[in-house]
């Protein structure tokens, strides 16, 4: 396996270690083949909202696996979960399953540019909607990039109609609707930013999206992949309440599963074969057990009505403890929380866009990672990446978290 792993980020290669291999999972705790035992702050990157190994999840699986593991014929499971999809999502209206973020998000463009008879899209520096081809675009500082392949592999012409922007940029946004508006099919955009750090939007910025892009034809697309379900049951678009014409789900979606979803405007969404003309499939898509472990899942998000509010509550006292204690030492970081989503970045400015954050200091993370490892707690290896509390963290774990943090913020001022 290239690197030794099956995705990126997994390697380590940000902090310069080797990542420990995982064996086993339950609740809020991950065991290494080494007998070494974890407080898990990834969560297999978001899924985990209710914990690793949830029994009710687990019984559901071994019960619906049974019958088997997919059919590639429509199930009432996958009924299930959409019809629980669009009770959290109103502006779902009509929805497709898919396998993965990077499927969703593919295939909620080709239908923007279908539908709207377009070919431009806009997206945000920083931004991470998968790695399908038109969208590994990178940009600098600068107001706008036009069509810069970010990867090699990635023609020029592929990535030719692909606008780059610099994330919170309102300015930009309104140069680049003045200069081509007509031409852009949509604008794509993870409305609380999870792949450059965790970077809230601006006031206004959403709002400003939602008001061009109806100005000029376009469609917003909210990729909710990793704010859904936990910035607010309803996502961003609860929270700021915002109505995207696409909304692409993910990660919690599936509960651990191989699972993601594009839906929105039933105008736009009839659009998608066989209702209309633009194609897209998948094997396994909807299969028994994603459906199964989503629907259990979700219904335990909704069955408890003060169930974000508790994980929120459990993410702001580690936040407000990890801010605390590095304060303890002059340590300087900018943290922040959305919901059960949380990071900080070694700076002393806040942190609004790409540029800001790759300005954080990152040997100092590295020295605070490393150190949080060593007295067992799993965090994400980089500055841009997000950690994610679950309902089965406790405040145990909390309580030995902030104190493994002080020792390693102390590390950092040495």
């Amino acid at each position: 396996m290239p690197g030794g792993v099956n995705s990126p980020v997994r390697s380590f290669s940000n902090v310069d270690c080797n990542p420990p291999f995982i064996s086993h999972a339950a609740g809020s705790h991950i065991f290494d083949i080494d007998g070494n035992e974890y407080i898990d702050y990834v969560g297999s990157w978001g899924p985990m909202i209710v914990g690793h190994a949830h029994p009710r999840v687990v019984k559901a699986l071994q019960e619906v696996a049974a019958k088997g593991t997919s059919y590639g014929a429509p199930t009432g499971l996958e009924s299930k979960l959409a019809k629980l999809v669009m009770k959290i999502y109103p502006s779902i209206e009509v929805i497709r399953m898919v396998n993965s973020g990077t499927e969703a998000t593919m295939s909620a463009l080709r239908l923007a540019r279908g539908f709207t008879k377009r070919e431009k899209i806009v997206k945000f520096v920083g931004c991470y909607h998968g790695h399908s081809d038109g969208l590994l675009v990178s940009a600098g500082s600068g107001l706008a990039t036009f069509g810069v392949p970010s990867s090699p592999g990635v023609t020029q012409g592929t990535a030719k109609d692909t606008i780059a922007i610099p994330y919170n940029d309102t300015a930009a946004v309104e140069k680049v609707f003045a200069e081509c508006g007509e031409e852009i099919a949509a604008v794509i955009v993870e409305p609380i930013a999870g792949n450059m750090g965790l970077v809230l939007p601006v006031e206004g910025f959403l709002q400003t999206l939602r008001d061009i892009t109806i100005k000029y034809g376009a469609l917003l697309i909210f990729d909710e992949v990793m704010c859904g379900f936990r910035c607010a049951l309803g996502g961003a678009q609860e929270l700021y309440n915002i109505k995207p014409d696409l909304t692409c789900l993910g990660k919690i979606i599936g509960g651990g599963l191989p699972c993601a979803a594009y839906g929105g405007r039933e105008d736009i969404m009839r659009q998608i074969s066989p209702d209309g003309k633009v194609y897209q499939a998948g094997t396994l898509s909807g299969n028994p057990l994603a459906m199964t472990a989503g629907i259990e899942t979700l219904s335990i998000l909704i069955e408890d009505a003060d169930f974000t509010n508790k994980i929120t509550a459990k993410t702001s006292r580690l936040v407000e403890g990890l801010k605390s204690k590095a304060a303890m030492f002059n340590v300087n970081i900018q943290a922040q929380q959305a919901g059960s989503m949380f990071g900080f970045f070694f700076s002393d400015k806040p942190v609004n866009n790409y540029d800001d954050a790759a300005a954080a200091d990152q040997m100092k993370f590295k020295t605070y990672f490393t150190a949080m490892l060593e007295q067992g707690i799993y965090l994400a290896p980089s500055q841009f990446e997000t950690s994610f509390m679950s309902s089965a963290h406790s405040d145990k774990d909390i309580d030995k978290t902030i104190t493994a943090a002080e020792n390693a913020f102390k590390l950092c001022a040495d």
